[in-house]
């Protein structure tokens, strides 16, 4: 049986050129306010022009597919390479069995949700015959807390750690989505397994749009740290597995710039990026569904 692995991103992308079309498949199709257009491309060009997020997708993969000895695909909700553009490869190479993993640890039917219907849409569209397992959350995989841990080891002295995760619109919660629960039960298993004496949680990256979003905010969070005479702040983003415009701009540049305005030193730890550990846990979560 010929079995593969899809890995699943949200896309962006590279060229501050692209930036309006993409936004156009961000919002469905929906007009986007000029306002909007002119703060996403200031983002992107204040991260050097563009995201790195294909680009460490692509290092995944193909770490992962050295680890499994299998193909590994990816593909994009939002970018190039689309799910159907991907889907459309892998039913040319005769794929019979394809796991699908999300590059989100948390699972949420607004987000991850959204990439697996995607990819089934496609399948029906492609009449394609091949078995798809999903993968629905690795948000307290062991291996998956160990690549976080080991990154922000190094910088564990001591300071007041505030994990965070991608804000989602605060409605999910009318439905019992198991998001938020997750979100902090990763950030909890990262503190317990280095013994972190005073940490919090905040979400980051609110969108654009009039609707509530899940809180509290990471501003919110540095204005109390503040309070407290706090002069040092690590942050850990723990709703992200690579590099991309929510680290580098929101983190290195919105949320350092509010710190030190409140007299505060604000660092996080690196990405996982193509952490070895965090490809084990790939490999893993992936090995799970496989037939051997």
């Amino acid at each position: 049986m010929r079995q593969a692995v899809l890995l699943l991103a949200h896309g962006a992308p590279e060229n501050v050129a692209d930036v309006a079309e993409y936004l156009v498949y961000v919002r469905g199709g929906r007009p986007v306010q000029p306002r909007v257009l002119q703060e996403v491309e200031h983002r992107y060009q204040a991260i050097g022009g563009g995201s790195p997020l294909l680009a460490w997708t692509r290092r995944q993969a193909e770490a992962l597919q050295d680890k499994l000895g299998l193909p590994v695909y990816f593909a994009m909700r939002n970018w190039r390479p689309f799910i159907a553009e991907s889907m459309e490869r892998i039913q040319a190479d005769g794929v019979e069995r394809l796991v699908a993993i999300c590059l989100a640890p948390q699972y949420s039917r607004m987000s991850v949700g959204l990439y697996f219907r995607r990819v089934q849409e496609a399948k029906q569209a492609l009449g394609a015959g091949f078995d798809i397992l999903w993968t629905r959350s690795f948000h307290s995989h062991p291996l998956l807390v160990e690549a976080f841990a080991e990154r922000l080891a190094p910088l564990n002295n001591g300071s007041p750690v505030l994990f965070t995760a991608h804000s989602l619109p605060e409605k999910i919660l009318e439905n019992a989505d198991p998001y938020d629960g997750e979100a902090r039960e990763t950030a909890r298993a990262v503190a317990a397994r280095l013994d972190v004496a005073a940490w919090d949680f905040a979400y980051q990256s609110q969108g654009m749009t009039d609707e509530k979003w899940l809180g509290p905010t990471v501003e919110c969070r540095l204005d109390r740290y503040a309070a407290e005479g706090v002069r040092k702040v690590v942050l850990a983003p723990v709703g992200f597995v690579c590099d991309h415009v929510e680290i580098l701009y929101d983190v290195d540049i919105l949320f350092r710039d509010y710190a030190a305005e409140r007299g505060i030193t604000l660092v996080r730890p690196e990405s996982l990026n193509d952490s070895p550990t965090f490809i084990a846990a790939l490999a893993e979560v992936a090995a799970e569904r496989l037939v051997r």
